[in-house]
């Protein structure tokens, strides 16, 4: 069956039910019919506190650069949170809300594969608890408001030409990366330049998933600098006094939803940024729900550890105060023989020396997370295809750093599949053995925070900035901003930033082309390469297999 099929067939359990797994009750939640539910303010606010003083073992799921061969991170964390419950651990997952960008792309959903899914898969998908579309109506309304402004006399002095707001929408649409608005006369607006961005890139969509409550929410937004003025001082979006009518449509995003595992253990899941783009973290609330309420917490960051893995220890760890106590890493022998060079079409055939030639670029991430103090098991998460041979040299690999290699069969046996793992993970991260610490200080300069991550993390043998991007650095320290942490944007398909430099490239010149300053959420954006804020659909897009009949049962969604 397909992945869809199998999650269809599943039968739900009421979202009450999964609940009270963790001792939450039906009067604490905010149902979105029987089997999706928001948790209320009442409860995120005894949850935050009781996270204080107990809080669970935090295991952060990361994995190797993906390729088309896939990897299978979503899969593995719900295998991952069900096994440990299947041994006896009181389990949590936190995960983030799938894009409609990569749903109707190329990339498809995120919600696991096989056996290890969380439910009502369909729904979570697609519009889920309407969170995204509030962001991006909560987004453009900040738009809306300052070309209103402009229009209506722009008493802060606005200059039109360096506003950097952009609009957003959930959707990969190319054509609207650099638009000209405001066209057709005096009374339809000031006509400028305008850009979109999707939504799971917005500045609103890291603001939402780094606060806590509605005091910080709003704190954040009135710190977004939106423009400069023809003084060539920046303008805040507080500067226009409308912080509380976008707070008001983000008043339920920042409560996590709660759903299902295919075997009835409980989700949280809250927000949606991608790791290329963005900081690639679920929000910070559903992590601390999660830890004030399992034991063991099981939460993933977006693609490689270069970029999700990266982002949520010196991005989200930092804001929240969390510690991890384990990485699992997950890896494909498919996905390693092509970065040893094998061409998707010759995959199926046992290749060995691809195999050791392509370790090198887990090899790369396992070092990776050695560099931030903390242990790391690698989940060999198992294709049919995978031969004895093949996965005895990655577990003896493996070995030779001093890394458990397990193999991970939740994609075809659900829980029952990672029990191995789940033992070994639980094991680590009750070990003691994490001493945690970020990458880098954060008083060093922009310029050397990024030099950091490309030269440590890329291993790049230096970087080159933009003349325009140095100018914006200075100018963000000489506005109080040094001491953000940056958040570089690149592509996933490489440790790199060239999608074309597959396994463990080294050496390289890393090209920083431009930079954007996310003062509300609290970080400096750094653009490399040719990566994009606002994806385009593929030749051939995921749309085109999806359907639903007249009994609403949708097909073709994975």
């Amino acid at each position: 069956m397909t992945d869809i099929e199998i999650a269809q067939a599943n039968k739900m359990v009421p979202i009450t039910e999964v609940a009270e797994k963790i001792d939450i009750t039906a009067d604490k939640l905010e149902l979105y019919g029987p089997y999706k539910a928001k948790l209320s303010f009442e409860e995120l606010k005894t949850l935050q506190e009781k996270a204080s003083t107990k809080s669970g073992k935090l295991i952060l799921v990361t994995a190797v650069t993906p390729t088309p061969a896939g990897e299978g991170k979503s899969t593995v964390s719900i295998g991952l949170a069900d096994g440990l419950n299947k041994i006896g651990k009181k389990a949590v997952v936190a995960l983030r809300e799938p894009s409609l960008g990569p749903c109707f792309g190329v990339k498809g959903g995120a919600c696991g594969g096989g056996y290890a899914q969380i439910v009502p898969m369909e729904d979570i998908n697609l519009h889920f608890t309407g969170d995204i579309h509030a962001i991006s109506i909560a987004n453009n309304l900040i738009s809306a408001l300052i070309d209103n402004h402009l229009q209506q006399g722009n008493a802060l002095n606005i200059d039109p030409r360096t506003i950097s707001w952009k609009r957003c929408v959930d959707l990969n649409d190319r054509a609207l990366r650099n638009i000209i608005i405001g066209l057709g006369g005096k009374i339809q607006g000031v006509p400028r330049e305008d850009h979109f961005t999707i939504a799971v890139a917005s500045e609103i969509m890291a603001i939402v998933c780094l606060s806590k409550t509605i005091s910080e929410l709003k704190e954040r937004l009135n710190n977004i600098v939106i423009a400069q003025n023809y003084n060539k001082e920046n303008v805040k979006f507080g500067d226009l006094h409308c912080t509380g009518a976008v707070a008001a449509l983000l008043k339920d995003v920042i409560k996590p939803n709660m759903v299902q595992t295919l075997e009835k253990n409980p989700v949280f899941v809250q927000g949606g940024p991608f790791a290329n783009i963005a900081h690639g973290c679920n929000g910070i609330n559903a992590t601390i729900c999660a830890l004030a309420s399992g034991d063991y917490v099981v939460t993933e960051a977006g693609f490689a550890a270069d970029l999700g893995a990266e982002k949520f220890l010196d991005i989200k760890c930092r804001s929240a105060g969390l510690k991890p106590n384990a990485v699992v890493i997950v890896a494909t022998i498919r996905a390693l023989k092509m970065h040893g060079g094998v061409a998707k079409a010759d995959l199926n055939t046992p290749n060995c020396v691809a195999l050791e030639k392509g370790f090198e670029n887990l090899k790369t991430h396992i070092e990776n997370i050695g560099k931030f103090g903390l242990p790391a098991v690698v989940a060999v998460n198992k294709f049919i295809t995978d031969t004895d041979e093949e996965i005895a040299l990655l577990q003896s690999l493996c070995k030779n750093l001093g890394t458990k290699a397990i193999l991970c069969e939740g994609w075809g046996k659900g829980g029952e599949g990672t029990k191995e793992l789940a033992e070994a993970v639980s094991e680590l991260a009750d070990s003691g053995k994490a001493d945690f610490k970020p990458l880098y200080d954060l008083d060093l300069p922009l310029t050397e925070k990024i030099k950091t991550i490309a030269t440590k993390i890329y291993r790049a043998k230096d970087v080159e900035f933009d003349s325009a991007a140095l100018k914006k650095l200075k100018s963000f320290e000489e506005n109080g901003y040094g001491k953000l942490p940056v958040c570089i944007a690149k592509t996933q398909n490489s440790i790199s930033h060239d999608p074309k430099l597959i396994g463990a490239p080294k050496d390289f010149i890393f090209p920083v082309r431009d930079v954007q300053l996310y003062a509300g959420a609290g970080f400096v954006v750094a653009l490399a390469g040719d990566i994009m804020t606002m994806p385009g659909l593929p030749k051939a897009p995921a749309a085109l297999n999806i359907d639903i009949d007249d009994d609403g049962v949708i097909s073709g969604l994975f």
